[in-house]
């Protein structure tokens, strides 16, 4: 969401006449896009700012923060950035820069009037983004999250859920299509609650991927559409049935699970049982036997003992993810749990954090190992650092690395037969015969 949300920070300020420069030292202006969601990046932000500060002692700099913003790192901040804004303001950065007295090209014109600092998400959302890629881009259809799970502070960070109008997200992946990406995010931070805000005026999530799975089919381009992240309450059989139904829509789904212990969710307030994931999957195996799953668990959350504990650790081994994304819990100002005792054990933490770590290898290394000796689509994105080889996603968003290294296929989906496997990545040999199709 942040790379997202930069996205259209970078064409707000182009359009103000900055240009871009990768050497921090030659800038005038500076700016961070913080998560407020663990407390490391925001760590990361104290020590920034501090260097940036000292700078100013040699030349005019102005510094600015925005993003994910709890208050009280919004309060803290206030002492060490010149501007801070949501980014439902960003609309409204170049005046806030003009007040300030930075002279741009755009500083000539007339100012338009400030907007009420509670102005609606949908102004940030009518700012043509920047692509940082011309292969792969993130569109947003919703922001903020109504679910005030106790663990985390996007509720007080981002807001309550409002969804982007049906027409504008579809325009915008039409666009992307139209030149040539081939991957497309759908972004929120609860996708499959879309359109819930609007009370029957707009489509629901699953509506929204059939109307882009259309135009996929009408559009005979090959891409791949992906979103993330979606919430077990909201998630049902209509949106996999959809997914099953048009090849544009990548056959991948990332659905954080966060813990295997029905007591733990509830103290979570995660507001869905074991049960309602384990149908979950269960209809993914079942529509979708090809698919990728991903997930996010936190271990050592309040309360979590050893027993609980091994619940997802038995999870892990029930469902198979090809990748989870593992986070040891830290207390967070603003959530429900930063009032409770922190009673798990740093050392626990990391010791749960290895173990299940080791678990989720085994079933990736599985799923991997079973897909040697078959050819898969995969779209290059990069280079490996280590043999100068190619490297790529598969649709399910596997690492693959390629025998051969060729700048021209570089943003192209090609056909790549897996030699051998590794626990979170594949290695093959480029299909040239078979990679003409685009």
């Amino acid at each position: 969401m942040n790379l997202s949300d930069s996205e259209r920070v970078s064409a707000v300020l182009e359009g103000m006449g900055y240009t871009r420069t990768e050497i921090e030292e030659e800038a005038n202006l500076l700016g961070i896009l913080a998560c407020s969601v663990r407390q490391k990046p925001i760590d990361k932000i104290y020590n920034k700012i501090a260097q940036w500060n000292k700078w100013k002692n040699r030349r005019n700099l102005i510094t600015f923060v925005s993003g994910c913003i709890l208050p009280a790192d919004k309060e803290k901040f206030l002492k060490t950035f010149d501007l801070i804004f949501q980014m439902s303001e960003l609309a409204q950065l170049p005046d806030m820069i003009r007040e300030y007295g930075i002279v741009t090209p755009a500083g000539l014109k007339q100012p338009k009037p400030l907007m009420p600092k509670n102005e609606h998400i949908t102004e940030m959302w009518h700012v043509k983004p920047k692509y940082q890629s011309t292969y792969e881009a993130f569109v947003p259809i919703q922001n903020g999250c109504d679910k005030f799970c106790t663990f985390c502070a996007v509720p007080y960070t981002r807001g309550r859920e409002v969804s982007r109008p049906s027409a504008e997200i579809i325009e915008e992946v039409q666009h992307l299509v139209n030149q040539g990406y081939k991957s497309i995010t759908l972004l929120g931070q609860n996708v499959n609650s879309y359109g819930l805000d609007k009370n029957g005026e707009e489509i629901n999530f699953a509506g929204l991927l059939r109307q882009i799975g259309e135009f996929g089919k009408i559009s005979g381009e090959e891409f791949w559409v992906y979103f993330t992240s979606p919430h077990p309450q909201d998630m049902n059989r209509e949106v996999i049935e959809v997914i099953a139904a048009y090849d544009c829509l990548a056959k991948q789904i990332h659905l954080p699970m966060q813990s295997g212990d029905e007591r733990v969710l509830i103290k979570m307030n995660r507001q869905h049982s074991m049960d309602k994931y384990r149908r979950i999957i269960a209809d993914i195996r079942e529509l979708i036997p090809q698919a990728t799953l991903f997930t996010d668990i936190i271990v050592g959350f309040t309360g979590e003992g050893e027993a609980e504990f091994q619940n997802t650790v038995a999870a892990m081994n029930e469902f198979r993810f090809n990748m989870a994304y593992i986070a040891m819990y830290s207390p967070r100002p603003g959530a429900a749990s930063y009032r409770w005792e922190d009673q798990v054990a740093t050392a626990d933490k990391k010791d749960r954090f290895h173990r299940l770590s080791e678990v989720m290898k085994i079933h990736s290394h599985k799923f991997n190992d079973a897909m040697v000796g078959k050819t898969f689509r995969v779209l290059i994105n990069g280079t490996d650092r280590k043999t100068g080889f190619s490297t790529g996603l598969s649709e399910g968003k596997l690492i693959v690395r390629i025998d051969r290294r060729d700048d021209s296929l570089m943003g192209k989906i090609v056909d790549v037969r897996i030699t051998s496997a590794a626990d979170f990545s594949l290695s093959g040999k480029l299909h040239l015969e078979l990679s003409n199709k685009n």
